[in-house]
């Protein structure tokens, strides 16, 4: 894929920024809800936090989690970054999908058994904690960029600079 260009990085940058952040604010509020389900003492405030869980689990967290995805991959496909060249890139790639996988086939039928049971469910506060604590270790795996080249960054990198090194310099006058 062709690099983006500087206005365009930037706009999927601010993209990517803002879903990735909507992610995890909305998984510290299902966090949140998931605490008050399980620590009250009311059954009403249990089914409440559940059916709020419920409508956050039904039309946010897929969506959001997919906008992501896709504007990740977007800008990793679009800048000198790729899915696969920097270590960090590729296991927020990994992270993202297991994270994603995990709330729309364990978290979302999760919650909607909890609305059924109508009784606290300390599975639905692990859940969040986990996840948050993905989502946590990428932004800090964004920020510091660590551990360097895959091995195909190394040997793309290496093909790049022999491409490079093959053009001939003009002499000058």
């Amino acid at each position: 894929m062709k690099h983006l260009r500087r206005p365009a990085r930037r706009c999927w940058m601010v993209a990517h920024v803002a879903v990735s952040v909507s992610w995890l604010g909305l998984t510290i509020g299902l966090l949140a809800l998931g605490i008050t389900a399980c620590t009250t003492h009311s059954p009403a405030m249990t089914e409440a936090a559940y059916q709020a869980m419920k409508v956050f689990g039904d039309w946010l967290v897929v969506p959001i989690a997919l906008a992501s995805l896709g504007t990740g991959m977007v800008l990793s496909l679009g800048t000198r970054w790729g899915v696969a060249r920097h270590h960090w890139v590729w296991i927020k790639f990994w992270l993202t999908l297991v994270t994603l996988c995990l709330s729309a086939f364990s978290l979302r039928p999760e919650i909607n058994n909890a609305v059924a049971a109508g009784v606290p469910d300390i599975s639905l506060v692990a859940a969040p904690v986990v996840s948050s604590s993905a989502y946590f270790f990428m932004t800090a795996v964004s920020v510091l960029k660590p551990w360097g080249l895959t091995r195909w960054g190394r040997k793309h990198r290496t093909e790049a600079q022999k491409v490079v090194d093959a053009v001939p310099v003009r002499p000058t006058t």
